[in-house]
């Protein structure tokens, strides 16, 4: 495997949307956002030609960039995806999209906290890509993956959005939140401590110097970010799901969490699932945020809301919460095979 980059048999475009929906958001992020698209071998040849989509979605902190980022011994994700095309899997559009905010993620949900970002996605991005490539704008072709935060972001958003999404792959997505947040709170707590139980005292540290040089930077990240996605005043300020100086869980803001865990979501949103034409679902047997149980309890949800056993692909793998990259083609092809028309 080179070391150096590999000229792509499709094409990436790299344009720039101005989002009318993220405009003046609470945090003061920008509205115009970058926005990459995959066209795969043929596109241009055969105009056509209708594809079908797959919207790939970040996990925390995650920004476009960084899918050019090259590790030793491992490619990016777009010439991933293009070998995966090259090696005959079923052509499709592949769509990076953009949700960052200050806090480092958005966790593409709607929030006064930090923005319209599930209507960003799916009512600006969707439409642009359908205005602007040859796709077949039907949720019977258009699916969504990702990681982490963006594979929460993937199993929410075919639930709440049927009509758009009729697919979907999540790699150790944020889900069973009494098994992966509450154990993360402890250390948050213990953290806060040396700033007087004030997440904001911390926020301010942190801006003030070169990020993530204090251990508890990213864990006090995820906890404000998700509380401005998840439990954020309805003037903007994110409250923590938890007292500061013990970790006591305040039970009406950590509802506001609870309500948003897929495993949890399920059954108001059965209907949406069984109308889903293919669910995949993995993650490494020792993620450390313990996200194999949450994978398995998705699963079981989907099971007991009565989504047939050949619309999923579940797998449990070697594995942790990173480097799990190779991955992510895998589930594109599999998805590919089902959003052909």
């Amino acid at each position: 495997m080179l070391p150096w980059s590999a000229e792509l048999a499709g094409r990436l475009d790299k344009r720039t949307i101005t989002s009318e929906l993220l405009r003046d958001n609470p945090l003061g992020d920008p509205a115009e956002r970058p926005l990459w698209v995959y066209t795969p071998p043929g596109y241009d040849a055969d105009t056509d030609r209708r594809y079908p989509a797959v919207y790939v979605i970040q996990g925390y902190t995650g920004h476009l960039g960084m899918w050019e980022n090259r590790n030793p011994y491992s490619q990016p994700y777009p010439e991933m995806v293009d070998r995966l095309f090259v090696d005959g899997a079923p052509p499709m559009v592949v769509v990076f999209v953009d949700a960052w905010t200050a806090y480092g993620g958005s966790q593409f949900v709607d929030s006064p906290g930090t923005g319209k970002y599930h209507s960003y996605l799916c009512e600006e991005v969707v439409s642009y890509v359908d205005a602007h490539y040859r796709t077949l704008a039907d949720p019977a072709h258009r699916g969504i993956a990702g990681k982490s935060s963006g594979g929460f972001g993937a199993m929410i958003t075919p639930m709440l959005r049927p009509d758009l999404f009729g697919a979907l792959a999540t790699h150790a997505g944020d889900s069973l939140y009494e098994v992966s947040y509450i154990p993360e709170f402890i250390g948050a707590v213990r953290s806060l401590r040396d700033y007087d139980g004030d997440i904001f005292q911390w926020w301010a540290d942190f801006q003030s110097r070169p990020p993530f040089t204090k251990p508890a930077d990213i864990p006090l990240l995820v906890t404000l970010g998700c509380s401005a996605a998840f439990s954020a005043s309805e003037d903007g300020k994110p409250q923590l799901p938890f007292k500061a100086h013990s970790g006591e869980l305040i039970p009406e803001l950590w509802q506001r969490w609870l309500d948003w865990d897929p495993v949890l979501m399920a059954p108001k949103y059965a209907d949406a699932l069984r109308g889903l034409k293919a669910i995949w679902i993995d993650a490494g047997k020792n993620d450390e945020f313990a996200l194999d149980l949450g994978s398995l309890a998705f699963r079981d949800a989907l099971t007991d809301v009565g989504v047939r056993d050949e619309v999923v692909h579940f797998e449990l793998f070697e594995g942790t919460h990173m480097r799990i990259d190779y991955r992510y083609p895998m589930a594109l092809g599999w998805l590919a095979e089902r959003l052909a028309p």
